[in-house]
């Protein structure tokens, strides 16, 4: 039996829309659709096969607004990323709409005769999207797959899987046919997991943490099942005495607090040399404070919210006496709010320089010399 649950909006806590999760038995069924379709959609002509991604396209900017909207409403974002990221996905199978009528094989001399190759499609490609980005990750997953010649079965994140619902039904409304792209809402657990172990799905493409990452790379080797993962990361400005500081100080804010930090590529760490570190701190400081957290409805805002309470319980923990300073923050709501952090932790060591915080904080250390700044940036878990 199906369980139902509340999806949250992060910005005010209250309950946006019930969903419900498939069952191991209902993701099996979807998988096994998704392999039925397999067959004749792997046989659709490339100018039909890229025509009805640019159809596709074309439908997600008709309904941009709308999509940005449910980003902002589900995951918080700002109104100017959740735009960017409806127009990143329509971009992306625009882009791979080009790709079917150039999917070329090769010919290759050897001795005594000719050697033929032929590119041909996987099959039920599995892509699992994580909820920081729901929707431009879910687009450079299927537009590829689509693209050419397999079909998906894509699970949307627990918290966020609005988008990625409608994409499925705008990709119909398109003109793909039933059963090519699949929308499975659940739990990792179950439908991530039947990806995994289900011999139909030929691929799993993944995007979350490190951890989980290892364990569907070591599921897949059962089955030989391809992989692409993209996982954890704890990047590092440096920033040396003869440069711009204060245009460094000024771009840093967004780089590390932009999607209120949830981005595995975030500058969640700052090295700053010696001898400019206090100059830097200062236009810093300056520019953290003038970083508007606020509704993401607003056009000025610059963040918004995390994604639930869990996430802020997170990162509040990492939140200790080595605050330098905090941003100002205009909450819109009893949601999952957290000001812009600044931190000045003893060492390398501390645990906000080691671990991917995925929130608005930031670790910013001296360095002496060309050497100090490589050393102290591969001092992490992820080097």
């Amino acid at each position: 039996m199906s369980n139902t649950y509340d999806v949250i909006n992060p910005a005010t806590g209250k309950a946006v829309k019930q969903i419900t999760e498939a069952t191991v038995e209902e993701t099996d069924a979807i998988i096994a659709k998704a392999a039925e379709a397999f067959k004749s959609w792997r046989n659709v002509t490339p100018y039909d096969r890229a025509n009805l991604l640019r159809a596709f396209s074309n439908k997600v900017r008709e309904h941009r607004e709308e999509l940005a909207q449910l980003e902002i409403d589900n995951s918080g974002h700002t109104r100017g990323n959740a735009l960017w990221e409806a127009d990143n996905v329509a971009n992306v199978l625009n882009y791979y709409a080009g790709v079917p009528e150039r999917l070329y094989g090769r010919q290759i001399p050897v001795a005594g005769g000719v050697d033929i190759t032929f590119k041909e499609p996987i099959g039920v490609v599995g892509i699992i999207v994580p909820w920081n980005f729901p929707m431009p990750i879910a687009g450079w997953g299927f537009s590829a797959a689509l693209a050419t010649g397999n079909t998906v079965v894509l699970k949307p994140a627990e918290l966020t899987p609005l988008t990625a619902i409608r994409l499925g039904q705008l990709a119909l409304e398109a003109g793909i046919p039933e059963g090519v792209l699949n929308i499975i809402p659940g739990k990792g657990s179950v439908v991530g997991n039947r990806f995994v172990t289900n011999p139909l799905v030929r691929k799993v493409s993944f995007t979350g943490s490190t951890a989980v990452g290892k364990s569907i790379m070591a599921g897949a080797a059962d089955q030989v099942k391809r992989v692409t993962l993209e996982l954890g990361g704890k990047s590092a400005n440096i920033i040396f005495a003869d440069t711009d500081i204060e245009a460094a100080a000024n771009a840093a804010p967004g780089g590390v607090f932009d999607n209120a930090g949830q981005d595995c590529c975030a500058r969640t760490r700052i090295l700053v040399e010696k001898k400019a570190f206090d100059k830097f701190m200062e236009h810093f400081e300056k520019a953290v404070k003038a970083f508007r957290c606020e509704d993401p409805n607003l056009d000025t805002a610059g963040m918004g919210p995390l994604i639930s309470k869990k996430q802020m319980d997170v990162v509040t923990s990492y939140i200790d006496d080595s605050v330098a300073f905090q941003g100002s923050m205009n909450p819109s709501g009893d949601g999952f709010w957290v000001p812009p952090t600044v931190l000045i932790p003893k060492d390398t060591k501390a645990k906000a320089w080691q671990e991917e915080i995925f929130g608005p904080v930031v670790a910013v250390l001296p360095f002496e010399d060309e050497a100090d700044a490589i050393a102290k940036a591969n001092d992490s878990i992820y080097g």
